[in-house]
């Protein structure tokens, strides 16, 4: 008989982590149904993404990222916990992005509430920095597509996806600056 320590388990903090976010994810989506599972995911996503973007504004030595770094830092935080986003086109209407590879693997497959991490992310960092975002999702890895498309609009839209997510950036009380980017949307 072998030993415990020894045994061929496929088990480790990484993937331990991805399966108990996805099991998390799913019981969310059976017990209160897809949109409030994906609303949930979103408050943890909007915490992520501001602590994501003040890093890359303290380690690039900026207040705020124009457009181009902003792209640079969707696909850049991406690529650094194992996604592989890149970009497919950028203008001053939008960013669209594409992806090969879904940070939680195989995992998130059948768990599209996940996909709130980037909407949320994406959405929070392009708000804080150019004030506001649309953030439509029209292909993921959890929906059974072979890579993911994500959407970044950059200014309002009248005919914009309704299953995309807004984020704004809000200003102080005294209409003085910057405090929090917020969202509203579906998605």
């Amino acid at each position: 008989m072998s030993e415990p320590e020894t045994a061929p388990i496929g088990l480790e903090r990484d993937l331990f982590l991805r399966r108990l976010l996805r099991e998390l994810a799913g019981t969310l989506e059976d017990v209160v149904g897809l949109d409030e599972a994906s609303g949930y995911i979103s408050v943890v996503g909007a915490a992520i993404g501001e602590q994501i973007d003040a890093e890359y504004k303290r380690a690039l030595r900026v207040e705020r990222l124009d457009r181009a770094q902003v792209a640079r830092v969707l696909v850049d935080l991406k690529r650094r916990i194992q996604g592989d986003f890149f970009v497919i086109e950028e203008d001053a209407t939008k960013i669209v992005l594409g992806n090969r590879a879904c940070p939680f693997g195989e995992l998130v497959a059948g768990r599209p509430s996940l996909c709130m991490m980037t909407s949320n992310v994406f959405g929070r960092i392009v708000a804080e920095n150019l004030g506001y975002a649309r953030v439509e999702l029209p292909e993921t890895i959890a929906r059974g597509h072979s890579g993911c498309r994500v959407v970044v609009h950059l200014v309002p839209s009248e005919d914009a996806d309704p299953q995309g997510r807004e984020y704004f950036r809000a200003m102080d009380q005294d209409g003085g600056g910057p405090v929090a980017a917020f969202s509203r949307g579906t998605g």
